[in-house]
C-alpha cells in the first residue's frame, strides 16, 4: 500500500505541475459553462431546462481531454515498464493512476460545479444536488476512461481513439447524471437516478482495473 499511495502522490504532483490536471480540465469546464448562455440564449427558463444535460456534457468533455496523459507519458519514457516489473500488481497500479486522475481532473469539477450553477440559471437549491451527482458519477468517468487510455497506449494520436472508445460508454453516466440533476431542479424524487449513478461507478470500479490492466499487458508485449 505504501507503493500504491506513493504512485497516487507522484501522479497528482505531476499533474499539478504540468497543468494537465487541475488547470486544463477545470478551465475547459468553466469556459464551456460560461459560453452556454451565449449559445442557448439568456432566457432563464430555457437555461434551466437545458442546464443538467449541458453541465454533465461539459464535465464529460473536460474529463475526456485529460485521459490521454493517464498512461501514455509513462509508456513513452519507460516508467510504465518499470511499474509493470515492480511487485505491485498491475491492477493496483491502474487503480492508483485512476485515483490520481480523479483527484486532479474530476474533484475540481465536483467542487466548482455547484458554484457555476447561477450561470446556467439554476437556483441556489440545486447547488448541493449538482455536487452530489458529480461526486457520484465522475468516478465512473475516470474508471471507464482508464480502459480507453490503456487500449490506446502506443497509438499515434491516441486521444481520438480514446474519444471513440469512451464516449459511447459515457452515455449511461450522462443519462443518469443529467436525470438526477433535472429531478432535483424540478423538485421531484432524485434518489433513484442518483443511486443508479453511484451503482455505475461501483460497477466500473469492479471491472475497470482488470480490463485496463489486461489491455496494458497486450499493448506492452
Amino acid at each position: 500500500m505504501r507503493a500504491f499511495w506513493g504512485l497516487v502522490w507522484r501522479d497528482t504532483v505531476l499533474a499539478a505541475r504540468i497543468g494537465g490536471g487541475f488547470g486544463l480540465g477545470f478551465g475547459f469546464f468553466a469556459l464551456v459553462i460560461a459560453l452556454v448562455p451565449l449559445g442557448v440564449g439568456p432566457d432563464p427558463e430555457t437555461l434551466r431546462q437545458a442546464a443538467p444535460g449541458l453541465l454533465w456534457l461539459a464535465a464529460i468533455l473536460s474529463v475526456l481531454i485529460s485521459l490521454d496523459r493517464l498512461f501514455q507519458a509513462d509508456f513513452e519514457d519507460g516508467t510504465l515498464d518499470i511499474l509493470r516489473l515492480s511487485p505491485m500488481p498491475l491492477e493496483l497500479m491502474v487503480l492508483a493512476k485512476v485515483l490520481a486522475h480523479w483527484l486532479t481532473a474530476c474533484l475540481p469539477l465536483v467542487l466548482a460545479g455547484p458554484l457555476l450553477c447561477p450561470i446556467l440559471g439554476l437556483p441556489v437549491e440545486a447547488m448541493v444536488p449538482t455536487g452530489l451527482t458529480l461526486l457520484a458519477g465522475t468516478p465512473a468517468l475516470s474508471l471507464i476512461g482508464a480502459i480507453g487510455a490503456a487500449l490506446s497506449v502506443g497509438v499515434r494520436r491516441g486521444g481520438l481513439l480514446i474519444a471513440a472508445i469512451c464516449l459511447p460508454l459515457f452515455a449511461p453516466t450522462l443519462i443518469f447524471g443529467a436525470g438526477a440533476l433535472k429531478a432535483a431542479v424540478d423538485g421531484t424524487e432524485m434518489l433513484t437516478p442518483l443511486v443508479l449513478l453511484a451503482a455505475q461507478s461501483l460497477f466500473a470500479l469492479a471491472i475497470a482495473p482488470w480490463a485496463a490492466a489486461g489491455a496494458l499487458r497486450v499493448n506492452m508485449t
